[in-house]
């Protein structure tokens, strides 16, 4: 069977990452896929096994993705494309029907539509859930990062989501977090206090650093900030207000988080919103003790309601600097291993194989899937 994956890039997001995990396990179970990208960019780009194609639409602008994607369903006819994102999965839907060809199209969704575009100031950004009702219901079968999304996919519309959470856990990684390469500051005596995620508003750092500046009133502690985006400045600018420059840094993209995850004091979510954050999940696998807040949608059902890891409200400044120093203290909640199962690679390649494929898959001899019904 042809498989195809399409999104807009390689950039440093969750889903990419995903993208990135699924193809490369596909790869090594010979099940070779083709990467078709909008542009071919981002960091994630190198780190697809050489033997994936990757075909590049060299679309620069999203008028040109959907005349070019339909153009290459015609011509090579996949038997099955899997797209991620809202936009590349409505150009997804677009392109089989105008291509008029009969490629099977599974839709995952990342993320929490309704919060995504409902607070959006373009109006092409504010229609996308209405379309999202139109469009994903054509889909041979649309994927959900968590139970919240699949509830939220549901109230634009979209009958029966499939949840498969997103398989972050690999060996890969576990392998990175052992690195000995990381930011200085983990060399020191002071507890290192660290987020991940672009520097978006979604990711609400100016949150994190707010709380943080009532944690280092307290006792002594370092904030690593990992990621890259558009809310730098804003983000400096708040650091500098609050005189705690000498002890937060934002060191931009880093391609080996896992390794800082591993050596942190605590990992802090702040966000405002999410899907499921792989970041998460991944902190918790290394071992470290998290912090996150009680955001739609994902880390209730991460953390089991609070089982695993504190959970606070969203943009509560005191409530997450008070977390931050219960964990410091040692009031860390560990993870047992069989809960973190559900997250591994093994486990969420074979979910996907078998809504790829509409039908059970069966891991050739030898390999480790354990398929599971969905």
């Amino acid at each position: 069977m042809r498989f195809t994956f399409f999104l807009a890039h390689m950039g440093e997001g969750g889903a990419e990452r995903v993208m990135v995990t699924l193809a490369n396990a596909f790869a090594r179970r010979n099940l070779v896929p083709t990467v078709v990208l909008a542009q071919a960019e981002g960091p994630l780009l190198k780190e697809l096994l050489e033997d994936i194609p990757v075909v590049d639409l060299r679309a620069g602008h999203m008028r040109l993705v959907l005349p070019r994607l339909t153009s290459y369903l015609r011509r090579h006819r996949p038997e099955v494309l899997l797209s991620t994102l809202s936009q590349p999965n409505l150009v997804a839907l677009l392109a089989r029907r105008w291509s008029q060809t009969s490629t099977r199209i599974v839709v995952r969704e990342a993320n929490t539509p309704t919060l995504e575009f409902g607070e959006a100031s373009s109006w092409k950004d504010r229609i996308v859930p209405q379309l999202i009702g139109l469009l994903y219901p054509q889909a041979d079968a649309v994927v959900a990062v968590s139970h919240g999304v699949a509830s939220a996919l549901q109230q634009l519309g979209v009958p029966k989501p499939v949840v498969i959470y997103n398989p972050v856990i690999t060996p890969q990684m576990l392998t990175l977090s052992h690195e000995p390469e990381v930011h200085a500051w983990f060399h020191g005596d002071e507890p290192v206090v660290l987020g991940v995620g672009r520097l978006e508003p979604q990711k609400d750092f100016a949150t994190l650093i707010r709380a943080f500046a009532q944690v280092v009133r307290v006792r002594p502690a370092r904030l690593l900030i990992l990621g890259e985006g558009s809310q730098r400045p804003v983000l400096q600018q708040l650091i500098q207000s609050l005189g705690i420059g000498d002890r937060v840094a934002l060191p931009g993209y880093v391609s080996n988080p896992f390794a800082s995850m591993r050596r942190a004091a605590v990992f802090v979510l702040s966000s405002r919103f999410e899907g499921l954050p792989n970041v998460l999940i991944q902190a918790m696998a290394c071992g470290c003790p998290v912090v996150s807040t009680d955001c739609p949608s994902g880390p209730a059902e991460i953390l089991d309601g609070g089982r695993y890891g504190h959970l606070v409200p969203v943009g509560d400044v005191e409530a997450l600097a008070a977390a931050i120093l219960e964990v410091l203290a040692g009031g860390g909640k560990s993870v047992p291993s069989e809960w973190l199962q559900q997250f591994e690679e093994s486990h969420g390649v074979a979910q996907y194989l078998q809504v790829l494929t509409g039908e059970r898959y069966r891991a050739p001899a030898g390999k480790q899937d354990s398929p599971t019904n969905l």
